[in-house]
């Protein structure tokens, strides 16, 4: 069943008359990670507390595809198709070759560890843009608590010359991010540091630079609520489909709520996939669920 709450008329166009709501599987401890396999015809997404990377397919369902996996949470493809992952327990960017092996990326800034790696895109250049808040290192559930070295950032790493690059250092806790089609913007969500009682929440809108090298702004572009932004993508004309306590709202790139997908339970992430990149995955606590619409993904990953 699918209920919407259209806060602009545009979106009443965004999902199809008849396009449900589908609850795909369920059972699971927290959601993560969505990351559409066109050429395998599939989705992989994260147990994240259960340490293991799932499959799932129209024809087959859920299957195991890595455990385990590392703490692995936000994962994408490079231009070459490769899966690129976040991991939490090993503090670092891992890359599956395409004969299956594992090659870890990076590991450290400054010569000090990073803290647990959250979520990644590759922008068109191939180079591979992360979030490093300290959420997989501070409890036992999602990682194992271990002490931070430095303090969160959102990085650049380019792995033709090895070099990482510290891009913004004024978040508490940086968590998804995506670039607009044209890649003139990035917009960054910053879930807060949790032991705040009132932490900093919303996303934010930085202006990348011709050359890709440099970000500016930072300003505040949009707050979800209720709830907060964990993780988001972005459609072919540059709306935001945020994660929110109450299911996924679709974001217009001047910052105007548009509507929202409800769904009955807390929503961690989104990705488009399947043959027409028109249909929207939906990592929701400890369901993964999914949703038609009028609308296409980014043309990547």
């Amino acid at each position: 069943m699918r209920e919407l709450d259209i806060r602009d008329r545009r979106f009443a166009r965004y999902v199809p008359a008849n396009a449900e709501l589908e609850e795909l599987a369920s059972g699971f401890r927290w959601t993560e990670g969505p990351v559409w396999m066109g050429d395998a015809n599939c989705l992989l997404f994260q147990d994240l507390p259960r340490n293991r990377t799932l499959r799932w397919s129209e024809e087959g369902g859920v299957t195991v595809f890595r455990c385990p996996s590392n703490y692995a949470n936000g994962q994408t493809r490079d231009r070459q198709g490769r899966l690129i992952a976040c991991s939490h327990r090993g503090r670092c960017l891992y890359r599956t070759e395409y004969d299956g092996e594992v090659t870890t990326l990076v590991t450290h800034h400054g010569g000090k560890r990073l803290n647990s790696p959250n979520d990644v895109v590759v922008k068109s250049d191939g180079t591979i843009w992360f979030t490093d808040p300290l959420y997989g290192i501070s409890s036992d559930y999602e990682g194992g608590r271990q002490l931070s070295e430095q303090p969160p950032g959102l990085y650049r790493f380019d792995p033709e010359r090895n070099e990482i690059h510290l891009m913004a250092d004024d978040f508490d806790g940086p968590n998804g991010l995506a670039f607009s089609p044209d890649e003139t913007r990035l917009y960054v969500s910053e879930t807060g540091d949790p032991a705040d009682e009132s932490p900093r929440r919303y996303i934010r809108l930085f202006t990348v630079s011709p050359d890709g090298t440099r970000l500016s702004g930072g300003e505040v572009f949009h707050k979800v609520e209720p709830g907060y932004c964990d993780g988001l993508r972005v459609d072919e004309e540059g709306n935001l489909w945020s994660s929110a306590g109450d299911g996924v709202h679709c974001i217009a790139p001047d910052g105007k709520l548009l509507g929202k997908v409800l769904v009955p339970h807390t929503v961690s992430n989104v990705a488009f996939g399947g043959p027409h990149k028109s249909r929207l995955f939906i990592t929701a606590s400890h369901a993964l669920c999914a949703i038609f619409l009028n609308r296409r993904g980014c043309a990547w990953p």
